[in-house]
């Protein structure tokens, strides 16, 4: 897990693929090896409503295309919260503390 934004209105979080099994020889002894696809993904918690969204599949790889135009063009604070305004309507799972 990998901080990306944090601000008073939003906060993103960039989700990366579990290595544990892989690091872990044991852990292959207890299953059959299964291929399987590192993915990743995105959450966007929307502070002001208190619901968050979880971006995968093609959904991460168009908000990392975002991501890098970002790097190349150093948007301001302003132009980037429009941004994740937009996907605030996507976001129905209220944030819970485990």
């Amino acid at each position: 897990m990998h901080m990306l934004y944090d601000s008073d209105s939003f906060v993103v979080v960039h989700m990366l693929p579990d290595t544990v099994a892989a690091e872990n020889p044991a852990l292959h002894d207890a299953a059959p090896a299964v291929p399987q696809l590192a993915r990743h993904g995105f959450e966007i918690v929307d502070k002001r409503s208190g619901k968050e969204v979880y971006l995968d599949g093609s959904w991460a790889e168009m908000f990392q295309q975002q991501i890098l135009a970002w790097q190349r063009e150093t948007p301001t604070q302003e132009e980037v919260e429009d941004t994740l305004d937009r996907y605030t309507g996507l976001a129905q799972n209220p944030v819970v503390i485990h």
